[in-house]
């Protein structure tokens, strides 16, 4: 299943752009790391499936989805996914088979730095306030 969700290719590209865990303490008793492969699986079945994480089908993969929650925080907050995405984007143009003519562009997701300007007041969806009659 792991194969399935995360095909020989896209692994060879994604696993050079993950960070190397941190090295573990000599004495250390605790779970050893589970493999990086199964997460990326594991993140992969829940925004195919559109499922929570406690639906990761833990015998199948290796992995729960706690886990698979905590390396996708990990590999977010090392920007691997930016990476990814500058690595695919390269080797398309490099094959001619990215095609800039029909494209669009979408701003939405970019953050407004210091807060941004608004061209209008926001107004209160609220109901009206009624005075009190005591």
């Amino acid at each position: 299943m792991i194969e399935e969700l995360v095909p020989d290719g896209l692994w060879e590209r994604l696993a050079p752009l993950l960070p190397a865990a941190k090295p573990r303490p000599r004495l250390h008793h605790g779970r050893h790391r589970l493999d990086d492969r199964a997460a990326l699986a594991g993140i992969v079945f829940v925004l195919k499936h559109g499922v929570g994480w406690a639906h990761v089908p833990r015998q199948a993969l290796g992995v729960s989805g706690v886990t698979c929650w905590r390396r996708l925080r990990e590999w977010t907050e090392a920007g691997v996914w930016p990476q990814l995405h500058e690595a695919l984007l390269a080797e398309l143009r490099a094959q001619g088979l990215l095609n800039l003519d029909e494209m669009s562009v979408d701003g939405s997701h970019v953050r407004a730095l210091k807060g941004g300007r608004t061209s209008a007041h926001p107004r209160s969806t609220a109901a009206a306030l009624v005075a009190s009659t005591t």
